[in-house]
């Protein structure tokens, strides 16, 4: 697996995500909301080689710098993988920035794997947790 960081309003995250993000079966998975970047916005996108040679994205996390704390929200991870989640944090929170104050919207399947990586449940919705590390 790799990992790539990438800009809020890089060509390449749009190249690597689209076909997930306009995908209906993702959207739907997302409860109908759209993925949202910006100027504001980093990615961590985690690809794997498929057998053709071309990378396959099989999970994202964005961090969104809001004005009250950074925040990931809006997140996919194929399959819900928890290795992956995992791997993308683990990246996320390299950045120094990111290490002792952010905020997550996860879901509820996705718990352990924050708690894991030192974030605390705040809140917990239907399908989301409001977590902070």
């Amino acid at each position: 697996m790799n990992i790539v960081r990438l800009h809020g309003t890089d060509p390449e995250l749009y190249r690597l995500v689209a076909p997930l993000v306009m995908d209906y079966r993702i959207i739907k998975q997302n409860l109908g909301f759209p993925f949202r970047t910006s100027e504001r916005h980093t990615w961590w996108v985690a690809t794997v080689k498929t057998d053709e040679g071309t990378d396959k994205v099989v999970g994202f996390v964005p961090v969104d710098r809001k004005p009250g704390g950074p925040i990931v929200n809006n997140y996919y991870i194929a399959e819900g993988d928890p290795q992956v989640l995992s791997a993308l944090l683990a990246e996320v929170l390299k950045e120094e920035e990111f290490a002792d104050r952010l905020t997550a919207m996860a879901l509820t399947r996705d718990e352990p794997v924050f708690r894991k990586a030192g974030f605390t449940t705040v809140s917990t919705l239907t399908r989301y947790a409001k977590m902070v590390r």
